[in-house]
């Protein structure tokens, strides 16, 4: 009994502290999500991920990282909330499928595989979410001629998808267009603050050496 209960002890034990260890390495937000350098100073990963977003998709870095915090405050496994049946007792399911970083709903996420062919992204990665925003704001743009730069519409297109904001039915939402005029304010607020550093979180790594 003795032996076998060594033998059990000794499988699920190196499972037990992988489980620990990845929960420890997942990402957590930035410290100060209020300001943009001092995320990239935090995340200089994701300072390269959303250069990358930018130089792709032409989409400027603090519109698409305004629109993260609002959807997921930077939580890589962050969800909806959850729907309720029978007058609101009983929990059923989430009142939508986004998830991540982006908050990117299911369907929309595998339209973006199927056009970009990125078949091996996932929602809860960074660099994955980015650049999904970056092919969401660059087709807000092509589709329905909203600017890149103006983080209002895009986030509008962002929430309602390409048909509703055609339709306008954000115009129906007095909410939603509070919640668009904040994220346009926290874009303006990350540009000016981008301009601060980027100079800075341009330079390469055998400079910052010697900075």
């Amino acid at each position: 009994m003795l032996k076998k209960f060594k033998r059990v002890h000794s499988f699920f034990w190196p499972l037990a502290f992988l489980s620990v260890f990845l929960t420890g390495c997942a990402t957590a937000p930035p410290k100060n999500a209020s300001n943009l350098c001092d995320i990239f100073y935090e995340k200089e990963d994701w300072y390269d991920a959303a250069v990358d977003t930018r130089d792709k998709w032409g989409v400027p870095i603090h519109v698409p990282m305004a629109m993260m915090y609002q959807e997921s405050s930077f939580r890589h496994d962050a969800l909806p909330p959850k729907d309720y049946v029978f007058f609101g007792l009983i929990p059923w399911g989430r009142v939508s499928s986004a998830y991540g970083y982006s908050q990117a709903k299911t369907i929309t996420w595998g339209d973006y595989i199927k056009e970009t062919g990125n078949s091996w992204a996932d929602r809860d990665d960074f660099d994955d979410a980015m650049d999904f925003m970056g092919w969401f704001i660059y087709k807000s743009y092509k589709i329905n001629g909203s600017s890149k730069w103006d983080a209002y519409s895009q986030y509008l297109n962002y929430h309602e998808g390409w048909g509703g904001y055609k339709r306008k039915s954000y115009n129906r939402k007095p909410w939603l267009k509070k919640v668009a005029a904040k994220v346009k304010s926290r874009s303006l607020r990350y540009a000016t603050q981008l301009k601060s550093c980027q100079e800075d979180l341009d330079k390469s790594w055998f400079w910052k050496l010697f900075s």
